[in-house]
């Protein structure tokens, strides 16, 4: 379920599987937040999921809530969450091999 890595000096990040984001959006635990470019997005994306491009991102500007990241891979992500730490905004968590993982998984997206 998840996978919890210490950092000296931060909290714990967090990564939790696709099947458990998709789960937890569905039930309206977690606000899933892309941070891919919005060309990447209109393409294919995570139904539910709210876009913020990561060359625009700013923590200041997350929504209320649990916020989960997520990218294509994982390393945008990775990055978003450091912005995060160094914001002092509290987001630790991120999905765990991002868009790609969660196309293995078998579940849906949209596309145009």
């Amino acid at each position: 379920m998840f996978w919890k890595k210490k950092e000296p000096g931060h909290s714990a990040l967090v990564e939790i599987e696709p099947v458990e984001a998709s789960a937890r959006l569905a039930r309206g635990e977690i606000v899933l937040v892309d941070v891919r470019e919005h060309h990447e997005i209109a393409a294919e994306w995570i139904p539910g999921a709210l876009a913020m491009p990561l060359s625009q991102f700013d923590p200041a500007n997350l929504p209320d809530g649990e916020v989960v990241l997520s990218c294509l891979g994982g390393k945008r992500s990775a990055a978003a969450l450091a912005r995060c730490r160094e914001a002092g905004v509290a987001v630790n968590t991120h999905m765990r091999g991002g868009l790609m993982a969660w196309k293995a998984a078998g579940l849906p997206t949209g596309r145009d």
